[in-house]
């Protein structure tokens, strides 16, 4: 049976898991490029750059995702009482305080980032702490916090940087066929890869982007669940999304490789499949929460 614990060390296998699909994806699409183009130097700069960005997506995707998101830290004296909710649920959850920053956006929105409990932050939009009342509040950064105890946040953050970078390479890639021209189109072998090649690189985004929207769905699951436990009180958080539903414009700093961290999708209301929703229905999360409440 599947418990708040059992899955905190799923999480933590799925960010090597994801650091490690990287890598060989990353090998992969160097061994095609370099043998396209005759260049062997191409893979060993694909070997370097999979080590390179894994590290540096393991100590630097939250200070990027905050850098995307616009966020900037939150006045301890503006901003009081958020500290103080924050400082107390994260005493109620035994876990250390984490950073506090703003995100000077008028939709109700927030995040969790970092690679542990011990460097963790959490961002909330200036929209959110004008329309949440305190139980609200606290319902939402109880869920942001629960992110953080369920160890999901790194898997998370790490998919921004990843999934961002995979997409790049595989423009440069289909950008670099472009410019070939008929250089090998004499070398049937070569044309074969060159397809494959190109293939991938059409295909290497879309596996990342759906890797982030089968993470993000589990999460929030977990996190409304968690949340709601720490608060003692559903309904706060069930108000909360009820309120985030109600504004259907998207955030001014929405981005895709930061929408999946978000309790809500920064994008608003979007009539899309499920498959492609970064976030499961809201009404059913709603629906969830109301039901612990009785």
């Amino acid at each position: 049976m599947a418990t708040i614990y059992t899955e905190q060390s799923k999480n933590t296998r799925r960010t090597w898991v994801l650091m490690a699909s990287f890598f060989i994806l990353i090998i992969g699409l160097g061994y095609i490029f370099s043998y396209v183009y005759n260049a062997p130097y191409i893979l060993y700069g694909a070997v370097v750059f999979s080590v390179v960005m894994n590290i540096v997506s393991y100590w630097n995707s939250d200070k990027i995702a905050l850098s995307l998101s616009r966020a900037v830290p939150a006045d301890p004296t503006q901003y009081l009482e958020l500290h103080r909710i924050v400082e107390n649920l994260a005493i109620t959850a035994g876990l250390p305080k984490p950073k506090v920053y703003i995100i000077n956006d008028p939709a109700p929105n927030a995040f969790a980032t970092g690679r542990n409990k011990e460097h963790s932050a959490i961002a909330v939009t200036t929209g959110l702490l004008q329309i949440m009342d305190k139980n609200e509040l606290e319902g939402v950064l109880a869920h942001e916090l629960s992110h953080i105890g369920n160890k999901d946040i790194l898997v998370s953050t790490v998919a921004v940087v990843l999934a961002g970078f995979i997409s790049i390479l595989s423009h440069i890639f289909l950008r670099g066929r472009l410019f070939a021209g008929n250089r090998d189109r004499d070398n049937n072998g070569g044309n074969i890869l060159a397809i494959v090649g190109i293939v991938l690189a059409i295909l290497a985004p879309i596996f990342a982007t759906l890797v982030q929207l089968a993470i993000s769905r589990k999460r929030e699951y977990l996190a409304d669940s968690s949340g709601a436990l720490l608060t003692r009180y559903p309904d706060g958080l069930a108000n909360a999304l009820q309120k985030i539903s109600a504004y259907t414009r998207p955030m001014q700093t929405a981005n895709n490789a930061t929408a999946h961290l978000f309790i809500a999708n920064p994008y608003g209301v979007r009539k899309i499949s499920n498959l492609f929703s970064t976030h499961p229905p809201i009404e059913a999360r709603i629906k969830i929460l109301r039901g612990m409440g009785k």
